[in-house]
């Protein structure tokens, strides 16, 4: 029973931190901040331009597919929404 503690003394307990580490200046941290970035950037597989160029042909064709697609539904409704009216 001595082993454990009470809720009281858990509490004191939590309270006893040590003071935090003195916070980087802003300049420092920024700098950081660069570094750390740079350092990921280095890690990245970077596509080839042709790889680039298939992949932005597949994005213009869904997009042009999708635009085309929208169009079609919008002059459907309008269309029955006019004959709708017009009765």
């Amino acid at each position: 029973m001595a082993d454990k503690i009470t809720a009281t003394e858990a509490k004191v307990e939590k309270n006893d931190k040590k003071p935090a580490a003195k916070k980087p200046g802003v300049f420092k941290r920024i700098f950081g901040f660069f570094k750390g970035m740079r350092s990921e950037l280095k890690k990245v597989t970077w596509p080839g331009f042709r790889q680039v160029v298939n992949n932005t042909l597949v994005v213009l064709a869904v997009v042009i597919a999708a635009g085309v697609f929208i169009g079609l539904v919008d002059y459907g409704f309008s269309e029955l929404f006019g004959f709708l009216i017009g009765m």
